[in-house]
């Protein structure tokens, strides 16, 4: 598509008119309609609202000129998958599993590697052509590139280390050890609990990217735990296959 019908089907999508639209963004009704017309586009400040506004990329904004991907591991990206800036502001560089909150969440190319390589076994690689593959392209991404300038000088993984001791010294029961804690969107972990009052509830924000890991129990049979913390809580569950029949072991404020 188009900018201008870009521009259009967001606002119609969102219920506003044009002369709302302009309100927002400090322009006339007549600039939205140039734009919708297809006289003209919005600036780059404009385009930045717009983009915040809408919770669209300004690549898309624009119609989608390149395709984008994420220049921390090298997956495709959609607006959906943007990570995001201290103030919330997406962030068309990087995925929101590599950048959550104006963090970068990996310091070592191996652990990332390690993460990604089964998600394209299931995609149809054999692991040595996708360790093959993302130990070539990895380095030739931007942040690897830049790494000493972007990093955080270790910071986050002391984090990560901390976090992992507090979760050992839980002690749960049938719970093997964390050694590591990956980055991990609220959407795809946000498992719903029933409390023993029958009430059902989600803890986790769908658009946050928490720390977490997946691990089999000592106990046996299908049921894993998962882990899942950030700066002021530590949840730890039980499931089965997919996410089924969730169980909260622990919810912790830190």
């Amino acid at each position: 598509m188009n900018t201008k019908d870009v521009i259009y089907e967001l606002r119609t999508k969102n219920g506003l008119s044009q002369d709302k639209l302009a309100e927002k963004v400090f322009v006339t009704r007549q600039a939205v309609s140039r734009w919708e017309n297809g006289e003209t586009v919005p600036n780059t400040e404009t385009l930045k609202m717009l983009s915040d506004l809408f919770g669209v990329s300004i690549n898309t904004l624009l119609g989608a000129p390149r395709q984008l991907i994420c220049q921390c591991c090298g997956m495709p990206l959609e607006d959906e998958l943007f990570g995001r800036n201290h103030d919330g502001t997406l962030n068309e560089d990087y995925c929101k599993w590599c950048y959550a909150d104006g963090t970068y969440t990996y310091s070592n190319m191996d652990d990332l590697i390690d993460v990604c390589i089964p998600h394209m076994v299931k995609e149809g690689f054999s692991e040595e052509q996708a360790r093959t593959y993302m130990k070539k392209k990895l380095p030739e991404l931007n942040y690897w590139k830049r790494y000493e300038e972007l990093s955080d000088n270790g910071q986050l993984e002391i984090f990560k280390k901390k976090l992992i001791k507090e979760i050992n010294d839980l002690r749960i029961d049938g719970m093997p050890e964390v050694e590591k804690l990956n980055a991990l969107v609220g959407k795809y972990v946000n498992l719903e609990y029933r409390l023993p009052n029958g009430m059902k509830v989600k803890f986790l924000d769908d658009q946050t990217t928490y720390l977490g890991n997946q691990l089999k129990s000592e106990f046996g049979g299908d049921r894993c735990f998962g882990v899942l913390a950030a700066m002021d809580f530590i949840l730890i569950c039980t499931y089965g296959a997919e996410g089924s029949d969730p169980e909260l072991v622990l919810f912790k404020k830190r």
